[in-house]
């Protein structure tokens, strides 16, 4: 039985910042050393982003200014130090609209599933907290069935959509009339702040408001439909960078660590966080198998000269002789990029998909989806990789039977990896 993700769908909120304007905003804050200034600058300068989206409406940068503001004072352009109370009462109302409508989104695209139908719900945030919460708010606002089965993934940061799309295919594969519906919704910008910490200015040229949804079900994809089949999920936790990145919660709001050591965490480690998952998968195994090496085996010529063979001639037919092993029908030496066609590298930042690149010799095309979804919307926390997964199924030139490997990383630092295939109806 083939467990499926269909109709991905993504919202972000209507304020824009375009990172230049945000740039000059924070770079110009009172109190900021001058290295500090500097690290603006070039945080934002290298970011690979364009334009992020906020809920915070203050953010617009037109030159207006709310009469009571609560987080930029546009007259003065100074950002302010809201409370955590302030910034999560805000989460509840804003968030709250993301997931209805991303949900709501999803459940109308997707062909032969009506919100009666949805027996599970699984929502993912790091950015806030209310209760009852997102999972209920999406069963009463979208008119599902009181008896809905609600699950929350919460605090997890930026790779908690993939253990809920692993959620969601086991549900399925328990019960395979379950339909379920994930939805990850992250107000990240709720969260931004002007300091001299330089964690903390990478972070705030980063970060950004997203959300998306899809359904996971044992039902085909529609005629003219492109969906994913949800093959195999891993999880491993790298030997190190527990400190490099984390999420806590401050006085005045959450506080993000993003150490610049991350990118150099994922070089050394991402191929070894790979091994577990591409092994469990058979045809992708036997793909990647090792290019075949020689193997010295000895000559079968015995001690001693054979008859009417010169005594010259002994050294070389004496000699091991080496043959080339390799398993039957594997394409040898094979390498990741070459097996796989697409490839959804959570966008945490411009210099974690360079590393990603490189070590894993992916082409700069098999990266489009990740940079232009860093550059058009920043980095969204858990939203993120799935509006990556969104563009690689968008694509034209995206076939049915072609392998996905999706990618996420987060706190410990965590590595979350799935491969999957596209299913075309």
């Amino acid at each position: 039985m083939s467990v499926t993700l269909r109709a991905l769908q993504t919202v972000v909120p209507p304020t824009v910042l375009i990172q230049d304007q945000v740039r000059d905003v924070f770079s110009a804050q009172p109190g900021l050393s001058r290295l500090a200034q500097r690290l603006v600058t070039a945080s934002f300068n290298l970011s690979g982003i364009d334009t992020r989206h906020s809920v915070i409406d203050e953010l617009t940068l037109d030159g207006a200014s709310s009469p009571d503001p609560q987080f930029f004072d546009g007259t003065t352009q100074q950002l302010l130090r809201p409370s955590t109370r302030v910034r999560n009462e805000l989460y509840i109302v804003e968030a709250t609209k993301l997931f209805v409508e991303a949900g709501r989104r999803a459940l109308a695209a997707c062909p032969g599933i009506e919100a009666s139908d949805v027996t599970h719900v699984v929502t993912v945030s790091c950015t806030g907290f209310f209760a009852p919460g997102p999972d209920y708010m999406l069963v009463r606002e979208l008119g599902l069935k009181p008896s809905t089965q609600r699950y929350h993934l919460g605090f997890m940061g930026c790779y908690a959509a993939m253990p809920a799309l692993r959620t969601a295919k086991q549900f399925v594969e328990a019960d395979p009339n379950a339909v379920v519906l994930v939805v990850s919704a992250e107000l990240c910008s709720l969260h931004l702040r002007t300091s001299d910490d330089p964690d903390t200015i990478v972070a705030s040229s980063l970060f950004s408001d997203g959300a998306a949804a899809g359904i996971v079900s044992s039902r085909s994809p529609a005629a003219g439909e492109k969906a994913l089949n949800l093959d195999l999920f891993e999880t491993v936790i790298t030997p190190i960078g527990e400190g490099d990145m984390a999420w806590k919660i401050g006085d005045e709001g959450f506080e993000m660590v993003l150490s610049t050591y991350v990118p150099h965490i994922i070089d050394e480690h991402i191929e070894s966080a790979l091994a577990p998952l591409f092994a469990r998968d058979a045809a992708l195994s036997a793909v990647l198998a090792p290019a075949p090496v020689p193997v010295l085996v000895p000559s079968a010529v015995s001690a001693g000269v054979p008859e009417g063979v010169s005594a010259g001639s002994v050294a070389t037919l004496a000699a091991p002789v080496a043959l080339l092993v390799e398993e039957p029908g594997a394409t040898p030496g094979a390498t990741p990029a070459a097996a796989i066609a697409h490839w959804a590298i959570h966008p945490g930042g411009r210099s974690i998909l360079d590393k990603t690149e490189a070590k894993l010799g992916l082409s700069e095309a098999q990266l489009v989806p990740s940079r232009e979804t860093l550059r058009n919307y920043g980095n969204m926390s858990s939203a993120t990789v799935l509006f990556v997964l969104k563009a690689i199924l968008d694509a034209p030139a995206t076939d049915d039977g072609e392998r996905v490997c999706a990618m996420a990383f987060g706190p410990g630092l965590t590595v979350e990896s799935g491969l999957m295939t596209v299913s075309a109806g």
